[in-house]
């Protein structure tokens, strides 16, 4: 078993309204769109507010390609990525050196070597620590890779072991694109990075006040690679977003919850609190209406979503935090955390306080 001890998220220093971005897009895209009041209508119907940019707004168009646009990425990356890091190891009084792991994962840069590999020049991680990064997993990420860390401890209970989620999502954006997925994800996706760290049962952070992680399951929805995800083209990433994901989210999440719950005796109505990725305002409500666990019980999902859009991997690690520290717990309370994403599929994890 493992605990969930902290989590942090951090995002670059660069805000912007919705407004604000809604009026950058109009000067790039007005002059090409059948109907630029259209365009401005999907950016106020994802219900964000205002997101993080990797970059101030006025240098995104000096970025002529995927080679430019890649290399933002990485100068930005490894400096959000080290604050986030060093601000989850000093919420918990935690060393480098206590740490046996480093995972990380992204779907918005190429880094080779990869990012935790960078981090350990950045900051004092034993030279054996273990690696492992992951790509490709997109909004299913951050819930992924917790539960790839959790099964490292399970085999090593007196290790500990830190996520690291970074995506830059608006370097990704493909300006001549104009199909109703690329304007869609141009309002909808922010930047931002999140930390999560966690200890193995004999590891001297595991008496934290976390959640302990009892299991994990990865479901998997065969013949639905088209529904999310990228198609690499010579400008780099090309977004594929599907208009069923509220459906899937609706129709057939439910029941590979239920099993997955099943397998520890519990159903649906004994987890208390859900932590989820929000996706979009349609996923939140497909969500609740699919798995019947009533409306406004995913309202932080709700809010991180206003507050700085839909962060990809990192998204349901800032609600993870969120939940932690603002919500009141019962020794021995349910929780699920719970994300979606490319292939198309579901990752899982059950805890208890």
């Amino acid at each position: 078993m493992s605990r969930i001890v902290a989590s942090r998220t951090c995002y670059p220093p660069h805000y912007y309204d919705q407004d604000q971005l809604i009026a950058a897009f109009r000067d790039v895209w007005g002059q090409r769109h059948f109907n630029v009041d259209r365009l401005e209508q999907f950016h106020r119907n994802v219900m964000v507010g205002g997101r993080h940019l990797a970059l101030p707004l006025e240098k995104y168009a000096a970025l002529k390609g995927f080679g430019d646009s890649n290399a933002a990425w990485l100068d930005a990356a490894v400096d959000l990525a080290e604050n986030t890091v060093q601000s989850l190891l000093d919420s918990v009084d935690a060393r480098p050196e206590e740490i046996q792991l480093l995972v990380s994962t992204t779907v918005t840069g190429i880094a080779v070597p990869s990012l935790e590999a960078r981090l350990m020049n950045r900051i004092a991680f034993q030279t054996d620590t273990r690696r492992m990064p992951l790509f490709g997993l997109g909004c299913l990420g951050g819930a992924a890779g917790i539960s790839r860390a959790a099964e490292y401890l399970r085999g090593h209970p007196d290790h500990a072991a830190i996520l690291i989620a970074l995506e830059f999502c608006s370097l990704t954006l493909q300006r001549e694109d104009l199909s109703i997925a690329n304007i869609v994800s141009s309002g909808l996706f922010g930047d931002g990075a999140a930390a999560v760290l966690l200890a193995g049962e004999k590891h001297r952070l595991y008496n934290s006040q976390g959640p302990a992680i009892l299991d994990n399951a990865s479901i998997f929805f065969p013949n639905t690679e088209r529904v999310m995800g990228w198609d690499m083209v010579d400008t780099g990433f090309k977004v594929v977003l599907d208009s069923t994901v509220p459906e899937f989210a609706r129709e057939h999440l439910r029941p590979g919850i239920s099993a997955f719950l099943a397998r520890h005796e519990l159903t649906v109505a004994d987890i208390g609190e859900w932590v989820a990725h929000p996706g979009g305002p349609k996923v939140i409500d497909a969500m609740e209406d699919g798995l019947e666990i009533g409306k406004g019980t995913l309202d932080l999902s709700r809010e991180s979503l206003q507050k700085v859009g839909n962060l990809s991997s990192v998204s349901v690690l800032n609600i993870l935090e969120e939940t932690m520290q603002r919500k009141a717990h019962q020794a021995g309370d349910y929780g699920v955390l719970l994300a979606m994403g490319p292939a198309f599929c579901a990752e899982a994890i059950l805890y208890r306080w």
